[in-house]
């Protein structure tokens, strides 16, 4: 396996000491990994070492099972002293399986995910309480109090931290931390290593499947960001449409552009379920929801100005200068065919985008606000508003310059590939907060890379009719599906996923899981079942 390369680089890098535990079995000893130092040499990017700053016993439930393990969080000491330190937390149980997880982050990260969660769109065991030996950082900087969760970034001032963050740097030193770590508690490194995360996490997924090939045997990549500052860019756009006079559409007026795309669009499979999963065949336009002479007149009908703004949130947006990463366009969201612009925190908020920008607004305005103060500018008092995306002016060359760190995922997976890696790609298609249709392009770019015979011999992309953004709020489906034991079998024997199931957790209904570019059609039968649907591409 390909863990075993670094694995054997690792102990060239440990230098002398005792492991904690016995060649794989026993307990570890927290006691004995407090403090413990962490050197330099043992991570492969640049940074002044590290140190446990705790190792504690702790007992929690995890998937309803009792799981004793010992935490231990730790520092990863920057190059630049003014650079905040990375915080990685590891947890070791006493039944290790021999395996390794590591968790994305989400948002502008600053936070350690919880290590006793579980993968993208899965209620089923979570990878603790299955005896993985978990571990996470806060992507290199630390979420400031009092401002909202996973929308801080202020840390993009500094060149090291938005290194570690925007161009991964901090995934590859917390891997190789947690590695350390692990020999030093079990005495032997891992059998098996993976990595799973959704929207940034899910990007992250596929910056070290890209960078780092032979780091992890497999891979789980959910609704990954992937093209994060070609985004940035579309969401600045709609900000700037969204801001207009008489443009934003409230929420009464977003419940009835949803309720009409899905009368107009949810029978086209077939079934009448809410969900819309012949979306090529979705053809809504919003002009029929005109309000007479285009004025606002009410909750039952869009202006000229609320129509424009609905066109814009769900068609592409080109920019019309070069970058240097290449990427030209973002290619809008499905709000149009499905998907529910409503949903709280990740929708598009109650309010219109101002100065300053309102909590009410969207998760995507507010993002687009942190990214030109502290990413782009570096000015946390300049008004986003006044810088057009389409025409940014001087601010043209930072935009290149930052496409090269945030939009360095080129969807080059062949290294992955020739090692071995495997990676299972998952995203729903009603998505209100990261397109499925730039996860699209990206499997495209892949496949046209590789070829189809052999992008299937190691890449799977399913999407997921209903699903929103992370089961965030009440979608239309609720996606549950065990990828992590698909994804299991296919490293370990070599079987690929076959005709999986995904299950609506909210409704008890279940449909097949589709790769792109089929989606599942009704023929007969129960329809809450799987077996009544078949995947089709036309």
């Amino acid at each position: 396996m390909k863990t075993s390369v670094v694995l054997a680089t690792s102990v060239l890098l440990l230098g002398a000491g005792p492991a904690v535990a016995t060649a794989g079995t026993g307990v570890p000893d927290c006691a004995s990994l407090d403090q413990l130092r962490i050197p330099a040499a043992a991570l492969s990017l640049p940074t002044t070492g590290g140190r446990v700053t705790a190792a504690v016993p702790t007992t929690s439930v995890v998937s309803g099972q009792t799981v004793e393990h010992c935490q231990v969080d730790a520092d990863l000491y920057p190059v630049d002293r003014s650079a905040p330190a990375i915080k990685m937390r590891i947890s070791l149980p006493h039944t290790w399986n021999h395996k390794a997880m590591m968790f994305g982050g989400g948002g502008y990260s600053g936070t350690i995910p919880a290590l006793t969660g579980n993968v993208p769109f899965s209620t089923a065991v979570a990878p603790l309480a299955r005896g993985y030996a978990v571990f996470a950082s806060d992507s290199g900087h630390q979420q400031k109090p009092g401002t909202v969760p996973s929308l801080d970034g202020s840390f993009g001032v500094n060149d090291e931290a938005l290194r570690n963050f925007a161009a991964g740097d901090a995934l590859k030193k917390t891997h190789d931390a947690g590695l350390f770590l692990i020999r030093r508690a079990y005495g032997r490194g891992p059998a098996g290593s993976f990595f799973a995360g959704g929207s940034t996490g899910g990007r992250e997924a596929l910056i070290v499947a890209q960078r780092w090939p032979r780091a992890f045997d497999g891979v789980i990549s959910g609704y990954p960001a992937w093209n994060n500052l070609a985004e940035v860019l579309y969401l600045g756009h709609l900000t700037q449409v969204l801001a207009r006079p008489g443009a934003f559409p409230g929420p009464e007026k977003q419940t009835l552009v949803y309720d009409s795309v899905i009368t107009a669009c949810d029978g086209l499979d077939g079934v009448t379920d809410r969900v819309v999963s012949n979306q090529r065949g979705c053809h809504f336009d919003p002009r029929v929801l005109r309000c007479p002479d285009g004025a606002d007149t009410g909750p039952t009908c869009l202006s000229d100005a609320q129509i424009g703004a609905v066109t814009a949130m769900s068609t592409p947006f080109r920019w019309p200068y070069r970058v240097a990463s290449g990427e030209k366009q973002y290619p809008g969201f499905p709000f149009l065919s499905g998907a529910d612009m409503r949903t709280p925190f990740l929708g598009f908020g109650t309010t219109a985008p101002a100065n300053p920008m309102p909590a009410t607004s969207g998760y995507g305005m507010q993002y687009w606000d942190q990214w030109v103060k502290h990413f782009l500018t570096r000015d946390p008092a300049f008004n986003s508003l006044d810088l057009d995306p389409a025409r940014p002016g001087k601010w043209l060359g930072r935009i290149s310059e930052l496409s090269t760190i945030q939009d360095r995922n080129n969807a080059d997976l062949r290294p992955f590939a020739r090692a071995g890696g495997k990676l299972v790609l998952v995203h729903g298609n009603a998505d209100e907060l990261v397109s499925h249709r730039s996860t699209n392009d990206y499997y495209e770019r892949v496949r046209d890379l590789l070829g189809p015979e052999k992008t299937r011999d190691f890449l799977r992309y399913y999407l997921v009719p209903g699903a929103n953004h992370a089961n965030f709020g009440t979608p239309a489906f609720t996606a549950g599906w065990d990828s992590l034991t698909a994804l299991e079998q296919w490293v370990a024997s070599g079987q690929s996923p076959r005709n999986p199931v995904v299950t609506d957790l909210a409704h008890n209904r279940t449909r097949p899981l589709c790769e792109y570019p089929a989606w599942p059609r009704y023929r007969s039968g129960d329809p809450d079942s799987a077996a009544s649907f078949t995947c089709v591409t036309a």
